[in-house]
């Protein structure tokens, strides 16, 4: 493939240069606006395990504290586990998880909020996805069959592209 060429197939790729190679977007002329995201997940158990922990019996201890205190450390350190990701300054970090008996499990939603050059959609994706594996791991010894499912994002609000909402709510 002549250069030509390949300057041509990468050119409107944010993420890569004209090699091809992998790069963090300069955002450094955009300005900073509010910006929110929304994302979901479902976290599916057995019904006695779902019980054990309604009734705050699981060994390991609060499993649902723990859990949404995850999300809430991980949403800061999307920009360390995500390679792309700008480090961002974030000013809202809410991580809510729901019961729902008809699953059996819990209904987990991370709300990430900040004013900054750009969106915050992978912080929360990333606070609901930690926040359902520590579910996991603090009921394992319950259960080693629960499930984490369909982790998305619901909504964003601000920057470039618009607002996004999807179907997941």
């Amino acid at each position: 493939m002549t250069q030509e060429n390949s300057e041509n197939l990468f050119a409107g790729l944010s993420h890569l240069d004209d090699r091809g190679q992998a790069q963090m977007v300069d955002v450094s002329g955009k300005a900073p606006t509010v910006r929110e995201a929304v994302a979901i997940a479902r976290v599916k158990m057995l019904a006695e395990t779902f019980s054990a922990i309604q009734a705050g019996n699981a060994p390991k201890g609060d499993v649902l504290g723990t859990a949404r205190l995850a999300g809430i450390m991980a949403a800061k350190q999307t920009a360390l586990l995500i390679p792309l990701c700008h480090p961002l300054p974030l000013h809202k970090i809410e991580v809510q998880i729901a019961p729902d008996p008809q699953l059996p499990g819990y209904q987990l939603q991370a709300i990430v909020k900040t004013k900054a050059e750009t969106g915050v959609e992978m912080e929360a994706l990333t606070a609901v996805s930690v926040a359902a594996l520590t579910l996991y791991d603090m009921a394992k010894a319950l259960e080693k069959s629960i499930q984490i499912e369909a982790i998305q994002l619901v909504s964003k609000t601000g920057g470039k592209s618009g607002n996004y909402l999807g179907t997941g709510k």
